[in-house]
């Protein structure tokens, strides 16, 4: 049970689901760069194509910028917990064909605010860790909050307003994947060994 103003409140469903997949993903991250170094983090399996590093800078960049908008959102306003989040038909169409992972998902080019360099130094895995830290303490705070109802602007869509509920689900379902995308770098068979 965790407290908000002396009240107690439980996990909610849609807390505790979302923060067990930021811990098995902050997992899965640690064992694909495990023993990794520099050459291997920045290598790309083609021209244009993103490294394992580049992921991960691109996800820590995306995190920090929808935790930075998502935050203040939910401050002052009163406690109303909801078990589950629900998305409403434009945030589950954003959500389907722009951010949740799918073999044949429609790509898109990351706007340049968020996208990474050319090179990254392994201080990135530890970025990327910390962003995912940041955003499970904020679950924690917004677990008491109806995060059905209170809105945030999108950070990189100007003129677009999501609740954080369906920001939450933004962040999980893009690190799912471009974790998907660094396994598939990493498996290339042209990848450096």
């Amino acid at each position: 049970m965790g407290t908000a103003a002396g009240k107690a409140f439980h996990e909610t469903a849609w807390s505790s689901r979302l923060s067990f997949e930021l811990a098995g993903i902050d997992q899965a991250v640690q064992a694909l760069v495990s023993g990794l170094n520099e050459a291997q983090l920045n290598w790309q399996p083609a021209a244009g194509a993103w490294s394992i590093g580049q992921c991960l800078e691109h996800l820590s960049i995306t995190n920090e910028k929808y935790l930075a908008a998502m935050a203040p959102a939910l401050q002052g306003k009163p406690d109303a917990p909801v078990e589950e989040i629900r998305a409403g038909w434009l945030s589950h169409w954003f959500l389907k064909n722009f951010i949740e992972p799918s073999p044949g998902g429609r790509k898109v080019p990351a706007p340049g605010k968020i996208r990474p360099g050319s090179r990254v130094n392994p201080d990135v895995i530890g970025r990327f860790l910390a962003s995912n830290r940041a955003c499970r303490e904020l679950i924690v705070q917004a677990r008491s909050k109806d995060v059905n109802r209170i809105r945030f602007w999108n950070p990189l869509a100007p003129g677009i307003r999501f609740t954080v509920g369906v920001g939450f689900e933004i962040i999980a379902s893009h690190e799912q994947r471009h974790v998907m995308q660094a396994d598939r770098v990493k498996d290339s068979p042209s990848f450096p060994r």
